[in-house]
């Protein structure tokens, strides 16, 4: 500007009139481009455009202005500097300006040099929109660093005092690593400046162990006040603060022994002034990440669950090795099935399962503690408590006066820690322990009392017992008893409606009213009930001898409950009009035999035990006879048969079936059996009966206390097929016939009723023939069947002479065929046949003799002719 100005004064200048020459004209219109260009210059200076000033705030409160030095100004010009405001401020000063904060709109600002020859003002428009927020550079109060977890902490000052206003800031902190500075993290962080300094505080965990290299943190800001119109820009970047681990001469790794999450990556290091030649885990090679100088490190992602003692991370070095343990595990499972109750009132067991294993053990293992708020009592869990069944209890003493308890169950390991609840009326949660001292006492023979110990202070609670009750084959039988506890813990009860002389067994459980749970059965109390007289006479019938001079008595041992003791003898007595008389049997025999005559007498039978006689079982020896009697037939059904008979209203007593096997000689009994008059058929069953055996049955009637025998039956409980074959002979042949004879197969050996015979029979020799049975289909094999089981002989008809035949003899019964017998027979020659044999040869020579005597005479003949012709 000023060279122009000068340039204007002395025109000569521009113009050498020796070297150019030029015409006015042409010196006029160069005149008027300059005039020109100077007042657009003057024009400009007056009103300069926004890039000229620059205007910044660190804090809101105070705006710090600039501008461009014209060019030719002295060093330490000086300037005034006036807005044009309400109060039309100006001010005298070098270079910039401090301003407070306009109010929203546009301001004139001019500038005018002082001492400046040649220069002129310079104006500016000035608004807050043109105005820059740009913070301070923040400054790190503290850096300092965990080398056990990894972690870094910053400290710092926001200097929230010198803002006039609540505004919004934005920290970005970066992390570096290494000697190189690598950027590992970039990270955002809000806050408020509230008008008054505040010191924050920011922590990071580092992925790899902080001795494993050195790290540097730099933090700037941004503030975001809403009520700026601004431009708001990042402060600088702080200095940068730093970490590291002290240099040793020492070879290490790290982390040391660190428990960390299965499944997450974890970076080891080895610092060391070695080479390291390779690193592994477990039997697992790791590539290896080279740090700064010798160091290195491996990264080991998604890692398996350790085993109770850990896994090994080992790196080589030329001539050692150097490691360190990793423990893998998981965070404790949030306590499953959780239940609190008590046994006796005076403590409360609460248990739990862990849930999933964390693999982690010892020192690392989860710690449980249980909190109980209303008390504000808590206790810890001690690992030399966990049960076998891999569940853990703890033991709350109860309160006094205290029945509601609000539980808390926290479990704690390295990783984590969860907890579960539980709120419990400890009066509803008894669980009683086992019953002990069970023992029992006579009342009677048909009523014991029971006692049983029972520890708890229940004497505020009712208790439900139940009484399981076990005699000798057959089902239990549960009784309920309800009851107030004692101080005791002594509890007795009667039990009756038992049977005398029987082994009973008593067990016993409780629980509480209400109901929560059982105890466990308490052990087995056996005890045998007191004897009680029989509560019946023996059962018992009465056979003749084979010579009818001594009658037989029997009689059937009582059950037991009818028995009610143990039998020591039986009295029988037997008495006629004329006399009585008796005799004891010792038990356990059951017969005796009387010398009687053929008088009727009456016998009575009675058991005794220790505590009496049982009422007499009476029978008469008398026997009704019956004439009109058959004996038939019977089959059963296995090991059963079913009798029938005729209702007959003459028998008022009773029916008596007794029974034996066939083969026995009389008196034959093996067992009898009892049946109300009004009864037409029963079943017997026994486990004595055998399939192919042949048993007597009879059925007796009671009349007027004489017995009459009224069917008298053979059967089977199951046919048989027979045993053997009938043994046969032939009795006689002929040149056409042959009779056969055969015997009866023995009872014992037929094993079931004869249905019949099947006799075959067959041309054959010896070794040549075999019958297949009655099914053939072989048209040659003749059957006779022979229903008629009283039948013994068979003739066989329609023969060929002088012919060997096969014969075949098989029984049956209702179960099929016996085994077979056979023999060969050949039947005589025929005599006719003899007499053919003679007398065809003779005609047949005669014959022969007969046609030669013809032949030879028309031969004769016929020469005659033929001579006759050639002549």
């Amino acid at each position: 500007m000023m060279d122009i100005s000068l340039c204007l004064k002395r025109p000569s200048c521009l113009v050498d009139s020796k070297r150019m020459r030029m015409t006015s004209d042409f010196q006029w219109l160069l005149l008027t481009v300059l005039l020109l260009y100077l007042t657009n210059q003057v024009n400009s200076q007056e009103k300069r455009t926004l890039p000229d000033l620059k205007c910044v705030t660190n804090n809101l409160q105070v705006w710090n202005c600039s501008w461009r030095v014209p060019f030719g100004a002295g060093y330490g010009a000086a300037y005034e500097v006036c807005i044009e405001n309400r109060s039309h401020s100006c001010y005298q000063l070098e270079k910039d300006i401090k301003i407070p904060p306009l109010l929203p709109g546009d301001y004139e600002i001019t500038v005018n040099p002082l001492y400046e020859f040649g220069s002129s003002k310079s104006k500016f428009i000035l608004n807050e929109k043109n105005v820059s927020l740009i913070p301070e550079t923040p400054e790190i109060l503290n850096l300092s660093a965990d080398f056990s977890t990894s972690t870094l902490h910053l400290k710092w000052n926001d200097k929230g005092s010198v803002f006039p206003r609540y505004s919004n800031v934005i920290w970005e902190i970066k992390v570096l690593r290494k000697k190189n500075m690598e950027i590992i993290k970039l990270v955002t962080y809000s806050t408020a400046l509230n008008g008054r300094d505040t010191v924050h505080h920011w922590n990071w965990t580092s992925d790899m162990p902080l001795e494993c290299a050195i790290h540097h943190v730099g933090i700037r800001c941004y503030i975001d006040d809403p009520q700026f119109s601004g431009r708001k820009e990042w402060s600088g970047w702080s200095l940068l603060k730093n970490i590291s681990w002290p240099p040793d001469s020492q070879t290490e790794v790290f982390p040391q022994d660190r428990v960390v999450l299965a499944g997450s990556d974890i970076t080891v290091c080895c610092v060391t002034q070695e080479r390291v030649l390779s690193a592994q885990i477990g039997s697992t090679h790791c590539p290896l990440i080279h740090l700064d100088g010798e160091n290195v490190a491996i990264k080991i992602r998604n890692i398996s669950a350790s085993a109770s003692s850990g896994t090994n991370v080992v790196f080589s070095v030329e001539d050692n090795i150097f490691g360190t343990v990793v423990f893998a595990g998981y965070p404790p499972d949030i306590p499953q099935k959780l239940n609190c109750e008590t046994y006796d009132l005076k403590e409360i067991i609460c248990t739990w399962n862990p849930g999933r294993p964390t693999s982690l053990e010892g020192p690392r293992s989860t710690s449980y503690t249980l909190f109980e708020s209303f008390s504000g009592k808590y206790i810890r869990f001690s690992g030399n408590k966990v049960s076998t069944n891999e569940s853990y209890q703890l033991f709350f003493q109860i309160l006094s006066n205290q029945e509601i308890y609000n539980f808390t169950l926290n479990a704690e390991n390295l990783l984590g820690q969860t907890e579960s609840t539980l709120l419990i009326n400890v009066t509803e949660k008894v669980h009683p322990r086992i019953p002990t001292s069970v023992k029992v006492k006579d009342i009677n023979s048909t009523a014991v009392t029971l006692s049983w110990h029972l520890p708890g202070n229940f004497t505020k609670i009712k208790l439900l017992c139940q009484i399981k009750i076990n005699k000798t084959n057959s089902e239990h039988e549960l009784r309920s008893v309800t009851m107030r506890g004692v101080e005791s813990s002594n509890y007795l009860t009667t039990v009756d409606k038992l049977n005398p002389y029987t082994i009973y067994t008593f067990r016993i459980r409780c629980s509480t009213d209400p109901f929560w749970k059982w105890s466990k059965w308490s052990k087995e109390k056996q005890y045998l009930t007191k004897e009680a007289i029989p509560s019946k006479g023996p059962d018992t019938w009465r056979e003749w001898s084979s010579d009818g001079k001594n009658l037989i008595i029997y009689w059937k041992p009582l059950p037991i409950n009818e028995a009610n003791g143990k039998i020591l003898s039986y009295k029988v007595s037997y008495s006629s009009d004329e006399e009585t008389q008796s005799l004891s049997i010792a038990d356990p025999q059951h017969k005796a035999e009387l010398q009687l005559d053929k008088n009727d007498y009456i016998i009575s039978v009675v058991a005794k035990n220790s505590a009496g006689l049982s009422p007499p079982s009476k029978i008469a020896s008398m026997e009704i006879p019956n004439d009109d009697l058959k004996i038939e037939q019977a089959v059963g059904m296995g090991n059963r048969i079913l009798l029938t008979w005729n209702y007959n209203p003459n028998m008022t007593c009773d029916y008596v079936i007794k029974w034996c096997k066939s083969s026995q000689s009389e008196p034959c009994l093996m067992d009898w059996k009892r049946v109300p008059s009004n009864s037409t058929e029963t079943v017997i069953e026994s486990d004595q009966f055998r399939p192919g055996v042949r048993y007597n049955f009879s059925v007796y009637g009671c009349r007027n206390q004489g017995y009459q025998l009224l069917r008298s039956i053979i059967g089977y409980v199951e046919e048989l097929a027979p045993a053997v074959a009938p043994n046969f002979t032939v009795e006689d042949t002929s040149a056409d016939s042959i009779l056969v004879k055969w015997e009866e197969i023995p009872v014992e050996e037929l094993r079931g009723f004869l249905r019949g015979y099947l006799f075959y029979f067959e041309k054959g020799e010896r070794d040549t023939s075999k019958i297949i049975g009655l099914g053939s289909s072989r048209f040659d094999i003749k059957v006779k069947n022979i229903t008629d089981v009283s039948q013994k002989t068979l003739r066989i008809a329609d023969l060929q002479g002088k012919t060997s035949y096969h014969l075949v003899l098989r029984a049956y019964t209702g179960a099929g065929l016996g085994p077979e017998r056979s023999m060969f027979v050949v039947t005589k020659e025929n005599s006719v046949g003899l007499i053919i044999a003679i007398l065809i040869p003779v005609a047949v020579a005669v014959l022969i003799g007969v046609v030669t005597s013809i032949l030879c005479y028309r031969k004769r003949e016929w020469a005659t002719v033929l001579l006759k012709h050639w002549k």
